[in-house]
């Protein structure tokens, strides 16, 4: 009785501070924290002791917006607790207990959803209730999700609309993000996959650069979007590439691929990271799928390989995109000690970034992979780059840098005729703007950029006497070079 008296009590006084908003607004921590005590209580009581706690709080909810809005918070913290939080304070029988009742029950929590979704036009409330569905998605039963009318709900209504954009990605990035889905299920994804397409063409169309976005503080909710959009492809095809890439849906696969490539070209390095590791995994699955199973012991050369139908074969336009994507935002190497500072002069570099370093090692491992994939084009980008460079058209600090740093991060990934080819023509671009630039800093960043070059590549050195003796002799003109990073790499690559 007593514990029924203080559960009735925190519900009550829940109640009453949720019956109006002017109330709601003034009292919301003190809300907050109730909601809290009574998500508290029902760990301990429900579903044994309350086990009318889920029909009560939905038939409430149907009586005020207002307080269905408080509830959808008191649903949404309650999943937190079981499914997110629930080992670090119940047992792992307590937990199956409720887990099994918020299950068994979901039907009218789903009801509620889909009448609030369907029907209400409360900003605070519809989003609160996607919140809320965002948290469910990734335990209720998958019939809810594909055998309803959720999804469209999703994609046609909520992605559409500004006010819930954010909230509908997340839900949809969820369902994108669940594992062991039967492959009854993957007509569904590829509807789904389908639908954001469309509704994101009419969002961002082809015609919109989306590095403007970021250019503008202004758009700061379409910034957040264009995260959230980059977040939702990267996981939906980690986890279902293989499902959409059926020829009725390789359109809209390459479609989502575009719409990637072109988040990852935007002026935001957290953005850049997350479509990075999706690259990762691409090109290193197409890499194995295409040149392992073909089986590198059967005599197998790169040749050989044009002749034969490859899955990269569909991919080759969005790789080299890829390709383009990485080498002009390459990170740079721990190796390279001559750095611009924010003030913009050429200096010495005093203290290793960490994460730079670890992405350009994913970043590194990311070329090689699409280098294997297709060299030449590779090496045509590089080369188109770096004329661009010698004829001044593009030249700049920062686009010489990630070049070069690009060049030498794929040394290894070519035949040695090949490497041969390519190497000759970039040392000997690197050294003829070394002899045009004038101005010590164009000096210290060009040769810190042939040594790091010349430096990656021993293979190629070994092989070519007269080409290392004039390597040597840049080397030994750089060692009396006053600028201290300079020397340092000079004494650093010579040994």
């Amino acid at each position: 009785a007593e514990r029924e008296g203080i559960r009735n009590f925190i519900s009550n006084m829940i109640v009453s501070l949720s019956q109006s908003e002017e109330t709601m607004n003034k009292e919301k921590v003190l809300i907050g924290k109730l909601n809290r005590v009574l998500v508290g209580i029902l760990k301990q009581e429900w579903p044994y002791n309350w086990p009318t706690f889920i029909p009560d709080i939905v038939s409430l909810s149907m009586t005020s917006e207002i307080i269905c809005e408080n509830n959808m918070h008191i649903l949404k913290l309650l999943s937190e607790e079981v499914f997110e939080f629930g080992k670090d304070s119940m047992t792992s029988a307590k937990i199956r207990t409720m887990k099994a009742g918020l299950e068994g029950e979901f039907a009218k929590i789903y009801e509620l959803c889909d009448f609030v979704l369907g029907r209400s036009s409360r900003v605070p409330l519809l989003t609160s209730t996607l919140q809320t569905l965002q948290r469910f998605i990734t335990w209720i039963p998958i019939e809810y999700i594909f055998k309803t009318n959720l999804l469209d709900t999703l994609t046609t209504k909520f992605l559409v609309a500004p006010n819930y954009r954010i909230e509908a990605i997340d839900c949809l990035t969820e369902v994108g993000g669940l594992v062991d889905i039967d492959t009854d299920y993957n007509t569904f994804l590829c509807t789904l996959f389908a639908g954001v397409i469309e509704q994101i063409s009419k969002l961002l169309p082809n015609t919109l650069d989306l590095s403007l976005i970021f250019k503008n503080s202004a758009y700061e909710a379409e910034q957040a979007f264009v995260k959230k959009l980059g977040i939702f492809f990267t996981t939906f095809l980690r986890n279902n590439l293989k499902v959409v890439e059926i020829p009725q849906c390789m359109g809209i696969l390459m479609e989502g691929l575009n719409y990637l490539v072109r988040i990852s070209e935007v002026p935001d390095d957290e953005i850049f990271k997350i479509c990075l590791e999706y690259y990762y995994t691409l090109s290193q699955d197409l890499y194995h799928s295409d040149f392992e199973s073909m089986g590198r012991a059967s005599n197998y050369t790169r040749k050989a390989s044009h002749n034969v139908q490859k899955r990269t074969t569909a991919y080759q336009e969005i790789l080299s995109r890829i390709r383009n994507v990485l080498i002009m935002r390459m990170s740079k190497p721990e190796e390279v000690l001559v750095v611009e500072d924010e003030n913009g002069e050429i200096v010495r570099e005093t203290t290793k970034d960490t994460e730079a370093i670890a992405q350009y090692k994913t970043m590194r491992e990311t070329l090689v992979y699409l280098t294997h994939l297709n060299y030449e084009d590779t090496e045509n980008i590089m080369l188109s780059k770096l004329s661009l460079q010698v004829d001044g058209r593009e030249f700049s600090w920062a686009n010489l840098n990630t070049l070069c740093w690009a060049i030498g991060s794929i040394s290894g990934a070519m035949t040695e005729d090949e490497e041969k080819r390519f190497l000759v023509t970039v040392i000997k671009d690197l050294l003829s703007l070394c002899e045009m630039k004038r101005g010590k800093d164009n000096k210290a960043v060009i040769a810190s950029n042939i040594m790091y070059v010349v430096g990656q590549y021993p293979r190629f050195l070994r092989a070519h006497w007269k080409f290392l003796r004039t390597v040597i002799n840049k080397l030994f003109e750089f060692m009396h070079e006053l600028h201290p990073g300079v020397q340092d790499m000079a004494f650093g690559t010579f040994l």
